[in-house]
C-alpha cells in the first residue's frame, strides 16, 4: 500500500525517506545499558511496575498493533493510537529504541536491528538496579495482572514459574484478570500461600451478600509517604472469561465504591498518597477519573497501552507500561505536606540484548524450563510472513489458526466441510519474523489458554450474525466503561464490512460465507475455542494448540495471507506498518 500525501509530509517533516524504509540511523544499534536506564533521581519515592507480562519468562519478539480502531468521539486519544498517529502524538523519532518497542512502524527491520525484549533476567536486572540506587525503603514494586498465565510455561506449570519470578524479585502488590483461570482453587491458593505481594481488589465480592473477596485497599509507608493503595482487578472477568473460574464472585465498574475507599484513605488514615493499581484498561480508567476525585495515580493494565508521558485526568496522573515485559515503569515522587508536589516518569525499554541478565532469575528461568526444554524448541515449521497477533480485526496469526481448524474438520468429516471458524481477540501472543523457525513454544505462547478445547457446531445465519454484532458493540462502544475487553473476534470463512460508528446491531454489513452471502437461516458449520462449552456439544478429540502443531508441521513453510478479510468503511485502515 502506498503512503497517503499525509503519511509522506509526516515522514518528510522529521527528515526520512519513502519506501524503503532504511534510514543511516539502522546501520547499528546506537544505545547501551547505562542510556536505558538514563534517569535524574527525584523526590522521596519511587514507583517501579509493569503489567500485562502473560506469563513470558524468556525474550521474545512482540509487535504492537498496525490499528486501534476507535469511535469518533475516542478516535486520536490515548488508548487509541497506533503506528504513526502514535508517533506524533508522542513526538518520538522513527527508527529509534522508543519507536520499536512502542509502534509498528518498520517493526521487522527494527526488530533485527535492536533484537527481542522482555525476559524475566532483564526485568529483574532493571528493578534491582533501581532498588539499588534509592534504597529499599524508597520503592514500591507493582503488578498490574495478567501476569502468571497465557504462555507455554505458565501453562505447564499452573502459573507456579511466574509466581516465583515474583516472589524472587520483590513484588508487593498486584491485581488480575487472566491470572484467575488457572483455577478458582489454584488462585487463591497462590495468593494465600505462595505469592508474596498482596492481592488488592475493590471490585471483587461474594455472592449474594457483596462480602470482599480481597482487601479492597493497603496502607503502607515508604520514604516517609504514607501511601493508600487500591487495587481494581478486570470487572468484566466472568464475561470475559468463562465464569466456572470466578463463580460465586461479581465482578464491576463500582465508581461510588471507589470513591468511598478514597475517602476512607484520605480522612480515616490520613495518607499523603492514593494510587490505583488498576487492571480496567487505560480508556476506562479515564473514564472512570472524570467520576472520582482524590486519586493521584493510575497504574493502568489490561489495554496493554504505552504511555511514554502520563495521561492527566484533572489532578490526576494515569500511565501504562505496555505489555509483555517490553517495558519496565518507573515514577520518582516528590510527596510533602500530605500532597504531591512533583514527579518524572520513564517507561524503561526492555532491550533482551542489552540489558544484562540478573544471574538468580537466570538460575530461576532455567530450574522451571528444564523439563520442558525439548518439547518447547521442537521446530515445526518455518515462517515466510510475518507472524503477529495484535490488531483490532485481523491478524496473520489468527488466520492460521483459522486455516487449520478448516483442515483439520476436513480430515474428521470427509462429508461436510468447515464454513467459519472464530479465533478470539485475545491482545496477548507472540511475534514470529519472516524467515524465523517456529517451535511448539510459539505456538503455545500464542494459545496459552487453560481451556483450548475445540468445539465444532451448527448455528443459523441470523444467531451467527447477532454474535457478532455484539461483539463489535463491546470493542466500538462510543462509551469506554462499556467497552468489555479484547478485539474483534476473527472469522475464517468470512468477509464482511465494518462500520464501527453505525447503531448498535448496524456495523457489521454484506456479510459472505465461502464467497456467498449469509443466509439467516441456513446452518453453517462452526468451529470455536477459547471460551465456554456451547451445550450439548462435545469437544474435540484434538485441542487447539494440538490442532495448529500438527497443520504447522504439514505446511512446513507457512505463508499467510496478509490481506484482511474485513472492510472498515468509516476509519483508516492500515496493512503495510509492519513492512515499511
Amino acid at each position: 500500500m502506498a503512503l497517503s500525501r499525509r503519511e509522506f509530509l509526516a515522514y518528510s517533516a522529521i527528515g526520512i525517506s519513502t519506501l524503503p524504509f532504511i534510514p543511516q540511523a539502522f546501520a547499528k544499534k546506537p544505545v547501551s545499558f547505562e542510556k536505558l536506564m538514563e534517569f535524574k533521581p527525584y523526590g522521596n519515592l519511587t514507583l517501579i511496575f509493569t503489567s500485562d507480562i502473560h506469563g513470558h519468562l524468556k525474550p521474545m519478539y512482540f509487535a504492537e498493533p498496525m490499528n486501534l480502531l476507535a469511535p469518533e468521539a475516542l478516535k486520536g486519544t490515548p488508548g487509541y493510537l497506533a503506528g504513526m498517529d502514535f508517533l506524533k502524538y508522542y513526538s518520538i523519532k522513527p527508527g529509534t529504541v522508543e519507536a520499536y518497542m512502542g509502534s509498528c512502524v518498520s517493526f521487522i527491520k527494527l526488530a533485527k536491528l535492536y533484537g527481542m525484549t522482555g525476559g524475566a533476567p532483564q526485568m529483574a536486572t532493571i528493578i534491582k538496579t533501581i532498588v539499588n540506587e534509592r534504597g529499599k525503603d524508597k520503592c514500591l514494586v507493582l503488578d498490574g495482572g495478567d501476569t502468571w498465565v497465557t504462555s507455554g510455561i505458565a501453562v505447564k506449570t499452573d502459573g507456579m514459574a511466574i509466581v516465583d519470578w515474583l516472589n524472587y524479585v520483590g513484588y508487593e502488590y498486584m491485581v488480575g484478570h487472566w491470572d484467575f483461570t488457572v483455577g478458582k482453587e489454584k488462585f487463591l491458593d497462590i495468593v494465600k500461600n505462595k505469592l508474596k505481594a498482596k492481592f488488592i481488589s475493590y471490585n471483587i465480592t461474594e455472592e449474594p451478600f457483596g462480602d470482599l473477596v480481597f482487601p479492597p485497599y493497603d496502607v503502607v509507608e515508604k520514604g516517609g509517604v504514607k501511601i493508600g493503595l487500591i487495587g481494581s482487578s478486570f470487572p468484566f472477568t466472568p464475561v470475559a472469561n468463562p465464569r466456572v473460574y470466578t463463580e460465586g464472585w461479581t465482578f464491576g465498574v463500582r465508581p461510588e465504591e471507589l470513591q468511598k475507599y478514597v475517602n476512607e484513605l484520605r480522612e480515616k488514615h490520613k495518607v499523603d498518597l492514593v494510587i490505583l493499581l488498576s487492571h480496567d484498561g487505560l480508556p476506562l480508567d479515564i473514564a472512570l477519573m472524570k467520576m472520582v476525585k482524590g486519586i493521584d495515580i493510575v497504574i493502568s493494565g489490561h489495554t496493554h497501552d504505552i504511555t511514554p508521558t502520563p495521561v492527566k485526568v484533572g489532578d490526576t496522573l494515569i500511565v501504562s507500561p505496555g505489555s509483555h515485559g517490553k517495558f519496565v515503569g518507573r515514577m520518582d515522587l516528590e510527596v510533602k505536606k500530605g500532597k504531591l508536589q512533583g514527579y518524572r516518569f520513564k517507561l524503561i525499554p526492555v532491550l533482551s540484548e542489552v540489558v544484562p541478565e540478573d544471574k538468580g532469575a537466570k538460575d530461576l528461568v532455567k530450574k522451571w524450563y528444564e523439563p520442558y526444554e525439548k518439547e518447547f524448541n521442537t521446530v515445526i515449521g518455518t515462517a515466510r510472513t510475518l507472524l503477529y497477533k495484535r490488531d483490532t480485526v485481523y491478524s496473520t496469526w489468527d488466520r492460521l489458526i483459522g486455516e487449520a481448524l478448516a483442515d483439520y474438520y476436513h480430515g474428521v468429516d470427509a462429508v461436510m466441510s468447515l464454513d467459519v471458524a472464530t479465533s478470539p481477540g485475545y491482545r496477548w501472543g507472540t511475534t514470529v519474523l519472516p524467515g524465523q523457525k517456529i517451535t511448539v513454544e510459539h505456538v503455545y505462547d500464542v494459545l496459552g489458554i487453560t481451556y483450548p478445547q475445540v468445539f465444532i457446531m451448527k448455528r443459523k445465519g441470523k444467531d451467527l450474525l447477532t454474535l457478532w454484532e455484539d461483539v463489535a458493540d463491546n470493542v466500538f462502544n462510543p462509551n469506554p466503561l462499556y467497552q468489555q475487553g479484547g478485539d474483534m473476534s476473527r472469522l475464517y470463512g468470512v468477509e464482511y464490512e465494518l462500520k464501527i460508528n453505525a447503531k448498535q446491531g448496524e456495523r457489521i454489513r454484506n456479510v459472505k460465507i465461502k464467497g456467498k452471502p449469509l443466509d439467516p437461516n441456513k446452518e453453517y458449520v462452526v468451529a470455536v475455542y477459547g471460551g465456554p462449552p456451547p451445550m450439548g456439544v462435545e469437544p474435540e478429540k484434538k485441542n487447539i494448540r494440538e490442532i495448529v502443531i500438527d497443520y504447522i508441521r504439514k505446511r512446513k513453510d507457512v505463508e499467510v495471507e496478509r490481506k484482511p478479510n474485513v472492510k472498515v468503511l468509516d476509519h483508516p485502515y492500515n496493512t503495510e506498518c509492519y513492512w515499511r
